[in-house]
């Protein structure tokens, strides 16, 4: 399954605009071959690659991380699974941090997050006078800090 893809096609399977394909292209993320008359042909492989990118980005990976990672797959042929398992094992702990952020995000919507705010009526019983203040800067029970006590 050799087949090439013209960058309409590509764009249309991956979801992603041909803008970005050209910019991931540009920043040697993914990449193509050329037709005789110059246009880019990219290996269906590449799908993948791109599925990564797209991905690796929503969990909050840079373009540099995400180039870095990409630099450990085999060159000159497709990779395997192995290979990808390989290769996402090393974002697992990431992951799941991000995870159980969105989790707090999630569950911090209505509660007191301890960030010094004292707007919502459950801030003045879950932190009295700003009582977070104590253990730092930023929304400390989102973060993960617990009430002082008194």
């Amino acid at each position: 399954m050799d087949q090439l893809l013209t960058i309409q096609e590509i764009s249309r399977r991956s979801g992603v605009a041909a803008s970005a394909l050209r910019f991931y292209e540009e920043r040697g993320l993914i990449k193509s071959q050329r037709s005789g008359a110059g246009h880019r042909r990219f290996p269906r492989a590449e799908l993948r690659r791109i599925a990564f990118i797209v991905f690796a980005q929503r969990v909050g990976l840079s373009l540099e991380e995400i180039g870095a990672a990409l630099a450990k797959l085999p060159a000159g042929r497709a990779p395997t699974g192995k290979d990808w398992s390989r290769l996402s094992s090393t974002w697992r702990s990431r992951i799941e941090e991000r995870i159980a952020e969105l989790e707090r995000l999630k569950l911090g919507l209505t509660e007191c997050i301890g960030c010094g705010c004292l707007s919502l009526g459950r801030c003045q019983f879950a932190n009295p006078a700003d009582r977070a203040a104590r253990l730092g800067p930023g929304p400390r029970y989102w973060i993960g800090d617990r009430a002082p006590k008194g």
